[in-house]
């Protein structure tokens, strides 16, 4: 595969339960990267159950980079989504529920990619 989406649940003790030493999440990431996928996209879901909080998806995007670097990733080429499958949001069109996010951007050889929402 090109590319994998690693979606991760926001909720307070989810998160931290799939990035635990023996967590889901970790292992995920270290399954795709180990099976030659190249491009990474984490889509940290169920924000609505974090009223949209900008520090908890920051909080996120600072430990997911931390561990998906270990694996292999580099984070500056990994594009982060804050999304909400159950209400669609950021999912195909911007949401109105995160005015702080402003897309996400992705170094590339050739420079880089943005965009704002999932797909």
């Amino acid at each position: 595969a090109d590319c994998a989406i690693l979606i991760i649940a926001a909720g307070t003790g989810e998160f931290e339960a799939g990035i635990s030493k023996d967590g889901q999440t970790r292992e995920h990431a270290l399954l795709a990267y180990t099976l030659g996928v190249k491009n990474l996209i984490v889509a940290i879901n169920k924000m609505d159950t974090t009223k949209w909080s900008e520090a908890r998806y920051q909080e996120i995007i600072k430990e997911t980079s931390s561990f998906i670097k270990k694996v292999g990733y580099n984070p500056k080429a990994v594009a982060f989504v804050p999304i909400s499958g159950f209400n669609g949001d950021n999912m195909l069109t911007p949401s109105t529920n995160c005015p702080w996010y402003k897309g996400w951007e992705r170094e590339i050889k050739s420079g880089k990619l943005s965009g704002k929402t999932l797909l």
